[in-house]
């Protein structure tokens, strides 16, 4: 029982760490390759990293096995770890947060390139 629960908070721990991963760092060249300047710094990579590290691990640490697991069959010793259920979950989470952060980021940056209203900067 428990080492199918092991495997199961492996590999989940997994499908999360390369979502993150992959976003970030297509975040970070794209952002930089089309801006000139990386949206998100190394320190600020770092940062994403260390608490999606940390929190991640908690959460799949804590979750206790259930009687569900050994109704289960075993997986082969042949059966690799990144199932393609769980690429097209990878896949598929990393292009709707690729979606949702390049709409904020460009938003912004139309916002920064138009024209400010001269009456705002004397009220300020």
């Amino acid at each position: 029982m428990w080492g199918r629960n092991v495997y199961d908070s492996i590999s989940k721990f997994l499908q999360f760490q390369l979502t993150v991963n992959i976003v970030a760092v297509i975040v970070a060249f794209t952002g930089a390759c089309i801006t000139q300047d990386s949206p998100l710094k190394a320190v600020q990579m770092l940062w994403v990293n260390l608490i999606m590290d940390t929190f991640a691990s908690l959460a799949l640490a804590t979750e206790p096995p259930t009687e569900a697991l050994l109704l289960r069959k075993p997986y082969g010793r042949n059966k690799p770890l990144i199932s393609r259920t769980m690429m097209k979950n990878i896949l598929g989470h990393a292009v709707y947060q690729l979606t949702l952060i390049f709409t904020l980021l460009f938003v912004a940056l139309q916002r920064d390139q138009r024209p400010q209203d001269p009456r705002r900067e004397e009220r300020l």
